[in-house]
């Protein structure tokens, strides 16, 4: 059982070596199907090794002494905590690879799609070596082969001005990121003496070198997590990969993140309160501008992007409150927030992997990105089970029942209103009650955003006529849709399916005490979701009903207040949709509007255009940066004469510089 966890490692990352390969040549298809092929039963073989470390109830771990670098081991250990990550990592990623099949066929697309298998599998095989890693010089190895396959995928259609530029984004922020980590990992060292990771709740929490790699951590893993304001590399970066590396990204790469703060936060004790509250306040931040963001997109793969920071600030809420727990000694908020923490992270994998999966098929049906495009508009009818697929994704990012985004919210939701409960009198910890209302708006406002996309995209009619080629995606990618949507009901309807899961990852992290009910209250959601899907049985068997009794019934037109011939053009944008939320939150989106109104009694025609920039990346980055780029140009015409006297004469002051700060 030890073996087979590096064996699917091994596998995924030299899956897209056949496809690369065979470049265009006559046995492109075959190439393309092996690539495919191996990295799936990689994939089915790491969900076994996961699925039987968890039967066993036992941690498969191998190491090798790497002699090369010191300090250096390949040590992998297939923890409780590593098997929540793991889980949607290989179901995810082996999924996409048949996806990819239809998505971009190498006959058509050539080398391109061949070079994306390659990164395809490197990025997978890194990803699911990381939950793994029991030493810090394979984990930041594992993480910088992650970034630069990840780079090398977002600038796949390198043409492109766009891409160019979010894959140069992306780059330069992950490398800072990387930076803070190893900062992170060399003082974690010294005070472990090893680079190997230290054992649960073996360091003090109390002292300021802990404090100095709490706040790192925060900011390495936070980069990567695309944690508010640390974020804004994500929309660009998603926005632009192809629609399933989109979905590998946003299903799991950037949950590595979440990893390297839950993983760091178990290794202390004594945690402070104020850690908890920065996690719940950032959490908060993350969710409730994520969704505000989201409404105002108009590219449908930007707006999931945005949905991808919402939902990180509802994994941060969790965890948040789980560190509160443990700071003041209620065992059972710590299992509740970390329980629905963990459970989002699958969940959100699933449902968010699905909707990128669908606007995939649509962007290839349509051959845009664009919701208000001419060729968007009653695609439902054209594309059924594409449309079914994405409906019952944005019913799981909502937090509606029966899909599983409600469970993993409902264990939040608990938890932030027991803070308040068994308390005599003031205690800070009752402020984390106030995360739940805004919870409670984020849920509102994601489902204000999926109504707008589904009914501009898959409802009502085509704006103007479109090409007749339009039709359902290929089997290949309509089969990891409907896979994901069958696991997102399965998790809905049956919560309790996963407690064994939740049950080993909070006990080896010392969050579920020995005899403790807490995840029970999966129960009720359980039922909760299966009352949703009897009564929306129920309500659809009625419908049907009732239509078919009325079938009969003599029909005639209604009065249509003057618009008797009703035009495609005369629906809801998406722009007008969203302009009351997208008003309420103008403060922070900056949105600007172009155009001008009609005027007169026979105006001329009008224009209308918004845009909403990415504040943090747009209105603070930038600008900084052309800044910094202006003084060091006016420095170098200072400092840079052409005199070799001169430059001597700096090197002698830097080394004296240099020699006083080391006395």
């Amino acid at each position: 059982m030890a073996i087979l966890y590096p064996a699917a490692i091994l596998i995924m990352l030299i899956s897209g070596l056949p496809a690369w390969l065979a470049g265009n040549g006559l046995a492109v298809r075959r190439a393309e199907a092996l690539s495919a092929l191996l990295l799936a039963g990689g994939s089915l073989l790491g969900l076994t090794a996961v699925l039987g470390s968890l039967a066993s109830q036992t941690s498969p771990q191998t190491a090798w002494v790497w002699s090369l670098l010191p300090g250096a081991r390949l040590a992998l250990r297939l923890d409780g905590l590593a098997a929540v990550f793991l889980l949607p990592i290989f179901l995810i990623s082996g999924l996409g690879a048949i996806y990819g099949l239809g998505y971009l066929p190498q006959a058509k697309m050539g080398a391109v799609s061949g070079r994306v298998r390659l990164l395809y599998g490197i990025s997978s095989a890194s990803i699911a070596t990381l939950p793994g890693c029991q030493n810090a010089i394979l984990f930041l190895l594992a993480w910088e082969l992650m970034a630069l396959a990840s780079f090398l995928l977002v600038l796949t259609e390198q043409e492109k001005e766009e891409s160019r530029r979010a894959a140069f984004v992306y780059l330069a922020y992950t490398h800072t990121a990387t930076l803070v980590l190893y900062a992170f990992f060399v003082l974690l060292a010294r005070q472990t003496g090893s680079f190997d990771f230290p054992s649960a709740a073996s360091l003090n929490a109390a002292s300021p070198a802990a404090r100095a790699l709490f706040l790192l951590a925060l900011f390495g893993f936070g980069v990567k997590a695309g944690i508010m304001p640390l974020h804004s590399w994500l929309p660009e970066a998603h926005a632009a990969a192809p629609s399933h590396v989109s979905a590998l990204m946003s299903g799991v790469m950037i949950k590595m993140g979440i990893y390297g703060l839950v993983r760091v936060s178990s290794f202390f004790f004594n945690i402070p309160p104020w850690w908890g509250a920065i996690l719940l306040t950032l959490g908060v931040l993350s969710a409730v501008m994520g969704v505000a963001f989201a409404i105002a997109q108009h590219d449908i793969k930007r707006l999931l992007a945005y949905h991808s920071v919402e939902n990180i600030g509802i994994i941060l809420i969790g965890l948040g409150l789980s560190l509160l727990g443990r700071s003041f000694g209620r065992p059972a908020l710590t299992a509740l927030g970390l329980a629905g923490a963990l459970l989002h992270v699958i969940n959100h994998g699933l449902f968010k992997s699905l909707l990128f999966l669908g606007a995939g098929a649509v962007i290839k049906a349509t051959g845009t990105r664009r919701l208000d495009a001419c060729a968007c508009g009653g695609l439902l009818k054209l594309m059924p089970v594409t449309g079914l697929c994405f409906l019952g994704g944005a019913v799981a990012i909502c937090g509606l029942p029966p899909a599983n985004g409600f469970v993993s919210e409902w264990l939040i939701y608990l938890g932030l209103l027991r803070s308040v409960s068994g308390q005599s009198g003031f205690s800070p910890l009752g402020l984390a009650v106030l995360a739940a209302p805004f919870l409670s708006l984020t849920g509102a406002l994601a489902v204000a955003c999926f109504v707008k996309v589904c009914g501009v995209v898959f409802l009502g009619e085509a704006r103007s006529k479109r090409e007749p080629s339009i039709a359902e995606a290929p089997l290949s990618m309509r089969t990891p849709m409907l896979i994901l949507l069958a696991a997102c009901l399965l998790i809905g309807v049956l919560p309790g399916m996963v407690l064994p899961l939740l049950a080993r990852a909070l006990g080896q992290l010392g969050a579920l005490p020995s005899g403790s009910d807490t995840l029970n209250a999966l129960a009720p959601a359980g039922g909760i979701t299966l009352s949703a899907l009897l009564l929306a049985g129920t309500g659809g068997m009625i419908l049907w009903l009732r239509r078919q009794l009325s079938a009969r019934a003599a029909a005639s037109g209604t009065w249509g207040c003057g618009y008797l011939n009703p035009s495609p053009r005369m629906q809801y944008s998406a722009a007008s949709f969203a302009e009351l939320l997208t008003g309420l939150f103008s403060w922070g989106l900056r949105t600007e509007i172009k155009g001008e109104p009609p005027f007169g009694f026979f105006p001329a025609p009008a224009r209308f255009a918004d845009h909403t920039p990415e504040v943090v990346l747009d209105l603070i980055l930038y600008p900084l940066c052309r800044g910094a780029s202006r003084l060091a140009f006016r420095a170098r015409t200072v400092l840079q004469h052409g005199v070799l006297g001169v430059y001597l004469l700096y090197v002698a002051l830097t080394l004296g510089l240099l020699l006083a700060l080391a006395l």
